[in-house]
């Protein structure tokens, strides 16, 4: 179907913004326009949300996000790795994303300000949320967040490294609840067709995402590494089930789909849900685009049931 119209002036706002071809900016001048532009369309936390910023130990200081509903019991707790190719974003461009997950399922978010490309390539940004993964459980008791229940997102590139984590943590005892995965770039095959049917869509580019990929895991040996490219792992049984949402006019929608049938296809359960008539990128658009809101809802919601 075509683009849903209720996006038309979420879409007119990003042309207004990014008037010229992203990659023609040096990567600070990105980041920059990226942080101002999230910043200014930051909403209010949600009431009854505990906020706290701080630093973790692992092979290097990792600075997380932990945002706390109030609740007499033990929450459940999703570990978030936020979108942006490995090069943009950061736990203060998607502050509104991640607070509105734990005030709505409600669970503890603790959204993960991993160490970006092209500085830290892969495995960099993969270790810095591994070692998230595992402070986590380690500080469940404190944090109020039941060890039994704790799970892994993101969107985009944050979609890619909550994947690489089930993989990482599929032998540990640490036993991950279940995997949220937005729009998730999972592999390196640019010639499913949604590369070349959505490669001008809306908020990323085909060729955008080539060269965040370039940036990440410039070396081809690596490729082949699952957990820089979850489609290379020949045998994803035993992992936690998945939701997975992708956008219809998206580059990366043919990469969500393929995970999702081959997690299937080793009997994991999944729901998929095709995002029909969305962009890459519509959770910023929930405000505007009902449908937008309607993935939200199906997401928290299946936090809730899948924690039990």
């Amino acid at each position: 179907m075509a683009i849903d119209p209720q996006l038309a002036p979420f879409i007119a706002r990003l042309e207004e913004a990014w008037p010229e071809p992203v990659l023609s900016l040096p990567i600070d001048a990105w980041r920059d326009r990226v942080e101002r532009l999230s910043a200014a369309a930051r909403t209010p936390y949600p009431d009854g949300l505990e906020v706290e910023t701080r630093v973790i130990d692992g092979p290097r200081p990792v600075r997380v996000r932990i945002y706390r509903p109030h609740a007499p019991k033990p929450l459940p707790a999703l570990i978030y790795m936020h979108g942006g190719g490995w090069v943009i974003g950061s736990i203060d461009s998607h502050d509104s994303i991640t607070a509105a997950i734990a005030a709505d399922t409600p669970c503890v978010v603790i959204s993960v300000d991993y160490a970006r490309a092209p500085e830290h390539p892969f495995p960099g940004p993969m270790e810095d949320c591994r070692a998230v993964v595992a402070w986590t459980f380690a500080n469940a008791g404190a944090m109020g967040v039941d060890p039994t229940a704790i799970f892994v997102g993101g969107d985009s590139a944050g979609g890619n490294l909550a994947a690489a984590m089930t993989l990482a943590f599929r032998d540990s005892p640490l036993r991950l609840r279940g995997q949220l995965l937005l729009y998730p770039c999972v592999d390196t095959d640019f010639e499913r067709g949604s590369y070349r049917s959505e490669a001008e869509a809306p908020y990323l580019k085909a060729v955008e995402m080539v060269w965040f990929w370039n940036q990440y895991c410039p070396d081809a040996g690596q490729r082949q590494n699952p957990l820089a490219v979850p489609m290379r792992c020949d045998n994803l049984s035993n992992l936690p089930p998945a939701f997975i949402v992708v956008a219809e006019h998206d580059p990366l929608r043919d990469d969500g789909h393929a995970y999702a049938e081959h997690l299937k296809s080793a009997g994991v359960p999944v729901t998929f849900r095709p995002g029909l008539g969305l962009i890459h990128g519509f959770v910023r658009a929930r405000a505007l685009c009902e449908a937008a809101q309607a993935e939200h809802e199906a997401m928290t919601l299946w936090l809730r049931t899948t924690a039990g």
